[in-house]
């Protein structure tokens, strides 16, 4: 049976996201926003939390690691790399490694620019990504840790990835991202009809998530730097894909 995927608001913006494998029982947490509504979530289901998988240390993605932990004796997943930023870290995964979850694999991608840590996870054979702060709908994160350079060689590793590929993020930015994108490439088609989507989604207070591969790479100007539209934007249609990405994070910053 495929996963069954339980998508809620933490925080303020933060997007809760529990994963449950039907044939085993297994319910993960990717991150842990918020320990309480993540533990009402799984009472509200009748779900038992197995696992947390961290994609980075910021502090509206691992507040509830400890308690979560104390209070389901669950194993808590992460990278290597950011053993040391991850609160109560069992498993330390590197890229490319896989961890077995019931009826699944969930790999590990290192996507390293928002936080030089920062990973993602690939949910297998289900073809679902959990993105974190790297790749939001028609955004991206900050890059507190990395360079340009670095964070355009992440967001060309999510776009190998095949095009039915299912995305969930971190947050809930879909509606300003759709702002920003439509300011830069305003005659994309596909973004224009994406963003009304998006529009009503928000009106009706409902998610934006999840969102195709595909889509993305057609709509996320972040995954775009080739467009001709967004180039001239910039005054960069001579310049490296990542010197175009670049410009678009640092103007997105202001925006």
């Amino acid at each position: 049976m495929p996963m069954e995927i339980s998508l809620f608001r933490c925080r303020t913006d933060n997007f809760g996201l529990l994963v449950h494998d039907p044939d085993s029982g297994l319910t993960a947490s990717i991150d842990s926003p918020d320990g309480e509504t993540i533990c009402a979530e799984l009472d509200r289901l009748n779900w038992k939390l197995s696992h947390i998988f961290n994609t980075h240390h910021h502090y509206d993605h691992v507040p509830g690691n400890e308690m979560l932990k104390q209070r389901t004796g669950c194993l808590i997943v992460g990278s290597k790399k950011d053993a040391c930023r991850i609160p109560g870290i069992d498993v330390q995964l590197q890229d490319g490694e896989s961890f077995p979850f019931g009826s699944g694999t969930l790999t590990l991608l290192e996507t390293p620019g928002h936080t030089l840590g920062s990973v993602c996870y690939f949910l297998q054979p289900d073809k679902i990504l959990f993105t974190g702060d790297t790749l939001f709908s028609l955004g991206c994160g900050r890059m507190f840790e990395g360079t340009k350079e670095v964070m355009w060689q992440s967001m060309q590793k999510i776009m190998a990835l095949p095009d039915e590929t299912q995305i969930y993020c971190g947050h809930e930015y879909t509606l300003s991202n759709a702002e920003f994108a439509l300011e830069i490439e305003p005659g994309n088609r596909a973004l224009q009809k994406r963003a009304e989507e998006v529009r009503q989604l928000c009106r009706e207070g409902r998610h934006t998530l999840p969102v195709s591969l595909a889509l993305e790479k057609a709509t996320n100007p972040f995954l775009r730097p080739h467009s001709a539209e967004i180039q001239k934007y910039f005054g960069l249609e001579d310049a490296g894909e990542a010197d175009i990405f670049g410009a678009m994070r640092e103007l997105k910053n202001s925006f």
